[in-house]
């Protein structure tokens, strides 16, 4: 980091019973200030029942730099970053895992581009050529880059650790993001979140000495579902378009049976092709709505829930006619009327999710930052973080 430029950074530490390692890692950290780098370092002990909250109030009596703060309860490694981002005061946010898998030294070169003005964000990566890597599990290993790829999939980014431990922010955008996950899922969560604001990302290679279980490492297997959970949660509403379609197929391949089943059911107790047809049709967008909302579109992204709905019932109706027209063209010409709706249904595919996406549920797809003032930068991350601002603007 170039000496002229002074900046302060604040490294939260999570701790879950990390007892025999904290000092340590403390004191590793504290090695990395200088006259150019000012350190804060706030310790959340979450919930330990070991000796880790009393090693960190020591700390603290001998450190002013240090801030320790606890949860009466183990909440999960998500909610104690949650509780350290809120209480950090400096530039730039970093975590720091009291394990001492990350090696605090890196740090200083992860600030570079942020303290150079290059970057809003900087990812660790144990997948980039630098430093020491411990050889450890082959199928941890493999899982961590699956789910790299899955994420980047969804955001539309190039990362090669989306699990890394270490992720340095600047404190404007760190603060302003919510962090639901209380978990590991936290992780996914984050990497979409920052997607979602087209800021300015780097990735740097980091050394890793991981732990084997049989040294304290504590994710494991339910931790990897959560993550694929937590990557379709916030990420699915600003997929790329392809991929949002593929999800909305599989949406509409659960409301399609059922809009089926309700023509068949009403032309077999005696209504029309021009009753049966739309009825069937509201009948499956209701499902579908529900399906939208719950597992692709963010309800609300662009309207009030009133003028959502109207605007969806609008699509729908508009959708519905075709389907009827087509319906009824088809069933004219001699085809059954069972195999005619269900060859509608099909032709209005896409005209459903175009509508949907582009009227109903309008937002704009993650991906890379896109060129931008530094007041442009800061409007964006309130907009995409502050629902009160996303609805002045939108």
């Amino acid at each position: 980091m170039p000496n002229h430029c002074r900046a302060t950074l604040s490294v939260v530490i999570p701790c879950f019973n990390e007892g025999k390692t904290l000092k340590k890692c403390v004191q590793r950290v504290l090695l990395i200030a200088n006259d150019s780098l000012k350190l804060e370092i706030v310790i959340v002990d979450d919930g330990s029942n070991d000796r880790s909250f009393s090693v960190a109030c020591e700390l603290q009596k001998r450190h002013p730099e240090i801030l320790v703060l606890r949860h009466e309860r183990n909440l999960g490694k998500g909610a104690a970053v949650r509780t350290g981002f809120k209480n950090v005061t400096g530039d730039i946010v970093a975590v720091q895992d009291a394990d001492l898998e990350y090696d605090p030294q890196d740090l200083r070169r992860l600030l570079i581009p942020l303290v150079n003005d290059e970057a809003d964000v900087v990812f660790g990566s144990r997948f980039l050529s630098y430093g020491a890597h411990r050889v450890l599990y082959f199928w941890h290993y493999q899982g961590n880059r699956f789910l790299t790829f899955l994420s980047n999939m969804f955001t539309d980014l190039n990362m090669t650790d989306m699990e890394s431990g270490y992720k340095l922010f600047r404190r404007e955008v760190i603060q302003k993001i919510e962090i639901q996950e209380n978990g590991f899922g936290f992780e996914p969560e984050i990497v979409a979140k920052v997607a979602h604001m087209r800021l300015r990302i780097y990735e740097m290679g980091i050394s890793y000495r991981g732990r084997a279980y049989s040294e304290g490492k504590k994710i494991g297997v339910k931790d990897g579902f959560r993550a694929i959970y937590c990557i379709f949660r916030y990420n699915a509403h600003r997929a790329p378009l392809a991929l949002q379609l593929i999800v909305y197929l599989l949406i509409e391949s659960l409301a399609a049976p059922l809009n089926l089943f309700v023509f068949s059911t009403l032309m077999a107790t005696g209504f029309s092709v021009a009753v049966s047809a739309p009825t069937a049709f509201v009948a499956a967008a209701a499902v579908n709505y529900g399906l939208c909302v719950a597992i692709l579109f963010r309800h609300k992204a662009q309207w009030s829930a009133t003028k959502e709905i109207f605007i969806y019932a609008g699509v729908v109706g508009a959708v519905a006619v075709f389907d009827l027209v087509i319906t009824a063209l088809l069933s004219a010409f001699g085809i059954a009327l069972v195999k005619a709706k269900l060859m509608a249904s099909g032709c209005v595919l896409f005209p459903n999710f175009a509508g949907r996406r582009f009227f109903v549920f309008r937002e704009p797809a993650s991906g890379p930052w896109r060129p931008q003032t530094n007041s442009r930068r800061e409007e964006q991350v309130t907009n995409d973080t502050d629902p009160v601002a996303r609805k002045t603007t939108g």
